[in-house]
């Protein structure tokens, strides 16, 4: 055996390859899969414009000095300018500062109303999934009901009656209508992963209801969840907008792409750079998401490698 083994060892370092041994462990679905996103540009690539995103999110002073709320008339649609590059709205307020400060609400609204709707629609589609009966009929029918409910219409009806100016009646109003998706999703996943060898014998040794749903089906269960909802926040994002733009979601003073894009649509034969600075920063966002699912989604499917 031993001779058998060296000789196998010499064989691979002959040939180029790493020595195989009985201590090399296999990878698991989470470690293969990072050790595939390493080497994907894409993900890279929108793992790093997301970040930045983020950062200046949370701390748009870093590239922007100004106030976004200050405006003066006597600049209104004026073109670019040293200091200000982007160039003045209809209010005389400066492009490039709202621009930024604009990705504080989009990127708000987009990760709370993921989170919201990830949270929900896994822990009822799971549950359903997992017990099934009449629990399992009545959450596929009222998935169904919200499935049949048209989002911008949905949104105009909701989003009227409510005179708040925060971000949370928009990303209230998402989750209402974003979890049936990922519950399905959650649903039809943990059906499969149930039926799995492993939760089998999980069962047969006397493992209860709760300790296989939360240590042998959720984990295994999770990655579809993960890369709808990793797409659906770009989605989201671009709903957020959209809605801004109609007049009922985000509303002044809060600083919004959709708001910016909807003040600007009317000027956009004499001021163009009112609409373009933001719709290409909302452009952007909604491609990174979109493109960081893909790349996950790549990743945690076996069968796309």
């Amino acid at each position: 055996m031993d001779l058998a083994l060296e000789e196998g060892e010499s064989l691979e370092k002959e040939l180029g390859g790493a020595p195989v041994g009985p201590q090399e462990k296999a990878r698991s679905l989470w470690s293969d899969a990072w050790h595939q996103l390493r080497r994907n540009p894409v993900f890279l690539v929108s793992t790093l414009l997301i970040l930045f995103l983020v950062v200046i999110s949370i701390w748009p002073q870093l590239i922007a000095s100004g106030d976004p709320l200050q405006c003066d008339l006597s600049k209104s649609q004026q073109g670019s300018s040293p200091g200000h590059p982007f160039g003045y709205d209809t209010q005389g307020c400066d492009v490039y500062t709202r621009t930024v400060y604009g990705a504080r609400a989009s990127i708000t609204v987009g990760i709370c109303a993921t989170l919201g709707a990830a949270l929900l629609g896994s822990a009822l589609g799971g549950l359903a999934g997992f017990f099934g009966g009449w629990g399992d009929s009545l959450l596929s029918r009222v998935a169904d009901i919200f499935f049949g409910i048209p989002v911008v219409l949905g949104g105009l009806v909701f989003l009227s009656v409510v005179t708040s100016t925060t971000v949370w009646p928009v990303v209230g109003f998402i989750v209402l209508l974003g979890w049936p998706q990922l519950a399905r999703i959650a649903r039809g996943s943990v059906i499969t992963a149930k039926q799995n060898d492993y939760v089998q014998a999980a069962r047969a040794l006397g493992a209860g209801n709760g300790r296989m749903l939360l240590r042998h089906v959720a984990p295994n269960a999770i990655a579809p969840v993960i890369v709808v909802a990793t797409i659906a926040l770009g989605t989201y994002i671009a709903l957020e907008a959209t809605l801004s733009f109609l007049g009922v979601g985000l509303r002044p003073p809060t600083v919004s792409w959709g708001i910016d894009i909807s003040n600007a649509a009317s000027q956009i034969r004499n001021a163009p750079h009112m609409l373009l600075y933001p719709a290409g920063a909302l452009s952007i966002t909604v491609l990174a998401f979109i493109m960081l699912g893909d790349a996950v989604r790549d990743a945690l499917d076996p069968k796309l490698r």
